[in-house]
């Protein structure tokens, strides 16, 4: 991956701001011809399959109606296409984001562009619906309008800051495909792997002091306090040593200082980064060094809030506390 599309990512991870679990009212259901259902309800894995025409709020207040579920989808984010895909839809995608990669289905697709997406392609595609995402707004606001201009539904999907907001997209989605007993055994399935990690580490004793670094120096940036990554550690009782808010950049004297007990690497632009990590002036003090517990994590897992975000949680929770996992 390029240097530039892992900041960038970092960028849009740094807009994750840790909210305070809760539930809404469940989701509503009447005999009316239309329903009207928002984008902010929480998930309830007991609703029946969604009836068309349906009408979402997306995250920009917009009200997009659906007359039936859509036979052509584009889109435009990883996490989005990693719901579509699992929710059944293969046949229904007809264009995704330069840099999809799972499931491998996805590199088979049309690539309508990354940041800067081909508007003209979408719009030759006529898809039935695009499934944008708030986190690209910045940058894509005006292409997206250009795409509705066309006729075109766009869903902007919201930016998930935390598990409860992540099983309430994949509904949404589920909602605006007519894939709503597929959402549920999505959202269901990830909360069993979620309730089966935690019951594991809260048997730990000894909490572990930890550092997490998205990108290479001499530009170290690490996830602080209201992050997602805050809210991962939390979950699985470890400490983040990085004590300021949302993301910062570190320099390798303040982790020297911090001393943490293991350091998670999550990015894969540089080679060998393991090595290179432990070869940096003063790390061979640190305990983590020492220890060899320095573990490189699959950004894309915790990174995409989508229905691989409870393998993230395992995989980050595996890394620090690898004991209570039998390893």
């Amino acid at each position: 991956m390029k240097k530039f599309w892992q900041l960038w990512l970092t960028a849009v991870l740094a807009t994750f701001l840790l909210t305070a679990c809760g539930t809404s009212d469940d989701a509503k259901k009447d005999d009316t011809p239309e329903t009207e259902q928002s984008g902010s309800q929480t998930t309830d894995t007991e609703q029946a399959e969604a009836s068309f025409p349906v009408t979402l709020t997306d995250a920009v207040g917009n009200d997009i109606t659906l007359e039936q579920a859509p036979e052509t989808i584009v889109s435009m984010m990883p996490s989005n296409t990693e719901i579509l895909f699992a929710l059944g839809l293969n046949d229904e995608i007809v264009g995704v984001n330069d840099y999809d990669n799972y499931p491998e289905e996805a590199l088979e697709k049309e690539k309508i562009g990354g940041m800067e997406f081909n508007v003209e392609k979408i719009v030759a595609m006529q898809p039935d619906v695009v499934f944008a995402h708030e986190s690209g707004l910045g940058s894509g606001e005006e292409g997206l309008q250009q795409i509705r201009d066309a006729g075109i539904n766009v869903f902007v999907v919201k930016n998930a800051t935390n598990f409860d907001e992540t099983y309430t997209t994949i509904e949404t989605i589920g909602q605006a495909t007519g894939k709503t007993e597929e959402a549920a055994t999505i959202i269901e399935d990830m909360k069993a792997k979620v309730e089966e990690v935690l019951a594991k580490t809260a048997t730990v004793e000894n909490e572990k002091r930890v550092f997490i670094e998205t990108s290479d120096a001499p530009s170290i940036y690490a996830p602080g306090k209201n992050t997602f990554m805050q809210e991962i550690l939390d979950m699985i009782g470890a400490e983040n040593v990085v004590t300021e808010e949302d993301w910062v950049m570190i320099s390798p004297e303040e982790i020297v200082s911090q001393n943490p007990d293991v350091i998670i690497v999550m990015y894969s632009y540089v080679p060998d980064i393991i090595e290179s990590v432990k070869n940096r002036d003063g790390f061979a003090d640190i305990t983590a060094v020492k220890e060899d517990q320095v573990i490189q994590v699959d950004e894309n897992l915790t990174s995409r809030t989508g229905p691989r975000l409870a393998e993230g949680l395992e995989e980050v929770a595996k890394a620090i506390y690898p004991e209570v996992f039998g390893e």
